[in-house]
């Protein structure tokens, strides 16, 4: 990942609205779920919704799969994994014991 991209997948989560999206979907791995219900969970029109959904699929950080009349929206967790070790690459100029307590708090979870 480069400047140019880290900054627009960090620019297509810099709303709220596409933020809580995001991460109710992450929420959701490995199944996603459908437009209509992600709308519904954020109490936002489903037309709006499109709007954000589309938004965070050209930044890479979803995927939709149509399933019959349904479309249905994943998160892209190696878009994040990539962002987010972009972020981190130079963590504490290499010094291991500096940068632990940031791999403790994401290691519990994976």
């Amino acid at each position: 990942m480069d400047n140019d991209s880290a900054i627009a997948t960090l620019g297509a989560l810099a709303q709220g609205t596409r933020l809580d999206a995001f991460r109710l979907l992450v929420r959701h791995e490995p199944d996603g779920l459908a437009a209509g219900e992600i709308a519904k969970a954020l109490g936002v029109p489903q037309n709006t919704m499109s709007v954000h959904l589309a938004t965070l699929s050209r930044a890479g950080l979803i995927r939709s799969e149509r399933r019959s009349r349904v479309i249905n929206y994943r998160a892209e967790l190696d878009q994040l994994k990539t962002l987010t070790l972009f972020l981190v690459k130079d963590c504490c100029g290499g010094n291991a014991a500096l940068c632990a307590p940031l791999i403790a708090e994401l290691a519990p979870c994976c």
